[in-house]
């Protein structure tokens, strides 16, 4: 995910890749940052990081994140501003582990490698209008924003961080109809991706609801509704509906126990 930033950053203008400075403390992962941004400088450890940028996002997995909190807490000043995009770490928790308000997080999701992405951003309650705008045009590089609290990141998670998974296994299983109806596999991964791409286009574009599209398409004793038939008979909705929910269910569970704000605890 930090690559994909990255890219999208620059290629929005947004910075020089000479101004972009990683912390990757692996060589073998540092040398390919190395190769894909020649100009950014590559560093081994977070202090030197925190020397160099006032803004730090924290592109790393959560339990990646709970294990290194201690050592990039000894370097946050209130000059920097700090995004984090691990699942499931509330606000709360992480303005109490850097003893920091001026912090955002966000859910991204993968498309973001394509440009793509749809991300959720929360504010804590340090942010200044300036660092808002500032975070908003990153990750409007690399798809489209939207701003939540931040208890409902878990329900963005369930919809968008997870959904992209959601959205390859039905062009999966779109596919694998097609080579069961009797095209062959490259045929029908064509159509169904291209099907999945231009539904969703079709959604953005016109500004319907999904179900005023879907009706324009389904005719009276049809092939769509023979197929939208049996979809219900499966449950696809309902199962859809279930998924999310057990995503933004889990989501919660990894956020644990809720942290007091460190500061609202002083006043």
């Amino acid at each position: 995910m930090a690559t994909a930033i990255a890219r999208g950053v620059i290629q929005a203008g947004l910075i020089e890749a000479s101004s972009l400075v990683f912390t990757e403390p692996n060589a073998s992962q540092a040398d390919k940052l190395k190769e894909l941004f020649p100009e950014a400088v590559v560093l081994s450890s977070s202090s030197e990081l925190f020397d160099r940028c006032h803004r730090v996002i924290l592109a790393v997995k959560p339990q990646v994140l709970e294990s290194i909190r201690s050592s990039i807490a000894t370097h946050v000043q209130p000059h920097h501003l700090i995004v984090s995009i691990a699942a499931g770490i509330p606000l709360s928790k992480l303005s109490h582990w850097f003893r920091t308000e001026r912090i955002a997080r966000v859910m991204p999701n993968t498309p973001c490698q394509a440009l793509q992405g749809a991300c959720g951003i929360a504010f804590g309650h340090g942010m200044t209008e300036e660092d808002k705008g500032w975070c908003d045009r990153v990750f409007r590089a690399v798809g489209r924003v939207v701003h939540v609290t931040d208890d409902q990141l878990h329900a963005v998670t369930g919809v968008s961080g997870s959904g992209p998974a959601y959205v390859l296994l039905m062009i999966e299983a779109l596919s694998d109809g097609g080579v069961a109806a009797g095209l062959s596999r490259d045929v029908a991964l064509q159509l169904a991706t291209q099907t999945v791409l231009g539904a969703a286009a079709m959604v953005q574009s016109t500004g319907l609801h999904p179900a005023v599209l879907r009706e324009q398409v389904t005719s009276p004793a049809g092939t769509t509704i023979a197929a939208l038939k049996m979809l219900e008979k499966g449950a696809f909705r309902s199962t859809v509906m279930d998924a999310v929910q057990a995503a933004a269910e889990r989501s919660r569970e990894l956020a644990g126990p809720d942290t007091p704000n460190p500061i609202a605890g002083l006043r």
